[in-house]
């Protein structure tokens, strides 16, 4: 018997640029995985105008014939459109991929949750966002019959801050695209000497933000030795998120001007490119879902620091360090070892590897079906 799942895909985005990553590269990876991931399902994915979904001949794409890239519309489309939308599919299950499902609908629900930023760190959303998140990501999940977490940082998270049994909570961590790997050293060069980029330089990717701790590893940075810094400027690569101004007025304090690299976002395609070129992949964030760019970067050979917190020791595995997230000279002596220890950087580098290797998007596909089989009560052969 084929059971029919819809899919809130609203979050996926059109449109290049930042907003692209993140949930949006989660939604469009797993939509692209999911289909051959379990023969007796079949989907409707709810899309905005604007997006791009995956194509397959198990995938039913309903747009809404709203743009719904606006949050305000996306948030109305979700919570009064939706019900009629699910009325008119008849789905065995609703799966909301991003925090939410609709207070209208009696269709069973599963809910994809990524962190719990908009309550911990509240102030980086809009007012109506914040409110609509903190108020209906809590219900949704209280309502749900199974909830979906990216990691077991997140799941925990749920279980502490909402109340929710931890029976109750799957774990569906993303992948890593294939695209993600060991590119050959002479690629490499031609890249780096294309793009202007010296021979050596640390990286960071991720908005420009201040959940991102980007300040304390300037001040880590700029305690190493002069000439250290010369020889292997920082990259901060990312759009600008809100409340910036702290990572500049650093800069500027430290006079790092000529040795910090502002380069913006990335454009997808050049990822692998930047991660391979780097030394190594440094990452101080405060709180995070996961920290998809440590994966991405350990499946490069690149090794990673990364704070001590949240989901990041999950995503670094052995492939890199993991240090506090306040302790500004423990940043400053993990930084000199990377740009001093060859030896060090290559065993992380192998061990990254190997970590990297266990996560798929495939993997991702087959525990969220899992998800909905215990949903909708039903094992694997049914």
């Amino acid at each position: 018997m084929r059971r029919h799942i819809c899919l809130n895909a609203h979050l996926l985005s059109g449109q290049a640029g930042y907003r692209s990553a993140g949930i949006s590269g989660y939604i469009v990876n797993l939509l692209r995985a999911l289909p051959d991931a379990a023969p007796d399902f079949t989907y409707t994915v709810f899309t905005g105008a604007q997006a791009t979904p995956p194509a397959h001949e198990r995938l039913a794409i309903r747009r809404s014939a709203w743009d719904t890239e606006h949050p305000l519309r996306r948030i109305l489309w979700e919570q009064l459109a939706q019900p009629f939308a699910l009325r008119a599919a008849r789905p065995d299950l609703a799966h909301g991929l991003a925090f939410v499902t609709p207070l209208l609908s009696r269709v069973p629900s599963v809910v994809t949750v990524y962190d719990l930023s908009f309550v911990h760190y509240p102030d980086r959303l809009p007012a109506t966002r914040r409110w609509y998140l903190r108020l209906f990501a809590r219900w949704s999940c209280r309502r749900a019959r199974r909830v979906i977490a990216i990691s077991q940082s997140t799941a925990r998270d749920l279980a502490q801050t909402f109340g929710l049994a931890p029976a109750r909570i799957d774990i569906a961590a993303p992948g890593v695209g294939e695209q993600f790997k060991p590119l050959p050293r002479a690629d490499v060069d031609a890249f780096r000497a294309r793009k202007g980029l010296p021979d050596r330089f640390l990286l960071f990717v991720g908005t420009l933000e201040p959940r991102k701790n980007l300040p304390l590893l300037l001040r880590a940075y700029a305690h190493l030795p002069a000439q250290q810094r010369q020889a292997v400027p920082l990259v901060l690569a990312g759009g600008r998120g809100w409340m910036d101004g702290a990572i500049h007025a650093t800069i500027e304090a430290h006079d790092l001007t000529s040795t910090v690299l502002l380069p913006g976002y990335l454009p997808a395609d050049e990822l692998p490119w930047w991660y391979n070129a780097a030394e190594a992949l440094v990452y101080p964030s405060v709180y995070e879902g996961f920290g998809l760019p440590v994966l991405e970067a350990l499946a490069c050979g690149t090794p990673a620091l990364v704070s001590d917190v949240s989901s990041l020791p999950e995503a670094v595995g052995d492939g890199g360090l993991c240090l506090p997230p306040d302790d500004v000279a423990a940043w400053t002596e993990a930084l000199g070892r990377v740009l001093s220890d060859p030896a060090w950087r290559a065993e992380m580098g192998s061990r990254g590897l190997a970590h990297a290797a266990r996560f798929t998007w495939a993997g991702t596909a087959a525990q969220t079906v899992a998800s909905y089989r215990r949903a909708l009560g039903v094992s694997d052969d049914a």
